[in-house]
């Protein structure tokens, strides 16, 4: 049976597995865009900091210091698994019993913009030895392996995973709701993740939790999206005793950030969250929240 925890907690058990990959010099054009995995130094003065992208002008500055080589983390390599024999791949036919695999492609993507490489897998397992097969098959391009699983496959998955390594059941007191679970697997210990089957609930699992695993593998040092207060249009309620997210639209207006919770219709324009504490049930228009950015086009 497995145990109900906080947000915050099933996030630092996830940042336990994620270790700052192993650092490399890279030549100095080809930095670009990577993270610098120690401080450059000026004499005794630090003028390049770890943990930072690598941008034109830290190329132009190291460049004026002589070098021609920066030491760099690479970006972590996360394989996207969507398992379930109630799955289709999109462009196939498709009858009243099953529905598209949306969440592998959803996930590949969220995960390179959180700066990974990411590998989507075509291949839908919906047996346990053929998701395991395939898992091992990833192992050897996986930094990081995150899977979604058709609401009817949770059990496959689960048998998979278990024997492949020491696998961790989660209920999180959040919403969306949905089956999470964490270990290491292989013979290299790859950490994986599971995300519930919900379209919604994976991607804003894949944000919370996935986004800063991948951060800190990269050796960042800010690894989840800045909280920022806005004012909230329209009126919302919820269930208390989890942390709710809300997918919404966010604008910034007259030095003012405001946030309205994002409907059907406007749904794939959502560049953010509302983030409701446990003790909250509900949120009248004008009020000050809590919103996350995901887009920095509000900004």
């Amino acid at each position: 049976m497995s145990e109900t925890i906080k947000v915050a907690d099933f996030a630092a058990a996830l940042l336990q597995l994620a270790k700052p990959l192993t650092s490399f010099d890279m030549p100095l054009l080809d930095a670009h865009g990577a993270t610098l995995a120690e401080d450059v130094y000026a004499g005794e003065r630090v003028v390049l900091k770890s943990g930072s992208r690598i941008r034109a002008t830290q190329i132009g500055l190291a460049a004026s210091l002589g070098l021609d080589h920066l030491p760099t983390r690479p970006q972590p390599r996360v394989v996207g698994i969507s398992a379930g024999a109630d799955l289709t791949e999109p462009g196939q036919a498709i009858d009243e019993r099953h529905s598209y695999e949306s969440n592998s492609w959803l996930l590949t993507t969220a995960v390179r913009e959180a700066e990974a490489i990411g590998y989507r897998v075509h291949t839908i397992p919906d047996t346990t030895q053929e998701l395991k097969d395939l898992i091992e098959d990833q192992l050897v391009r996986a930094d990081l392996v995150v899977i979604s699983s058709g609401p009817h496959s949770v059990e496959m998955m689960r048998s998979a995973l278990n024997e492949l390594g020491e696998i961790h059941e989660r209920e999180i007191a959040m919403a969306p709701a949905g089956h999470h679970s964490y270990g290491l697997i292989g013979p290299d210990r790859t950490p994986v993740i599971t995300l519930p089957s919900d379209p919604t609930g994976a991607y804003i699992s894949c944000e919370i939790f996935v986004r800063p695993m991948i951060r800190q593998m990269l050796g960042r040092k800010n690894l989840s999206h800045r909280i920022n207060s806005a004012i909230l249009d329209g009126e919302l309620t919820f269930n208390a005793g989890v942390r709710t997210y809300v997918e919404a639209i966010i604008t910034h207006e007259s030095n003012t950030l405001r946030v309205r919770a994002a409907t059907d219709v406007d749904r794939a324009e959502a560049n953010g969250f509302i983030v409701v504490d446990e003790a909250n049930t509900s949120m009248r228009g004008g009020s000050e929240v809590s919103v996350m950015l995901v887009d920095r086009r509000a900004e």
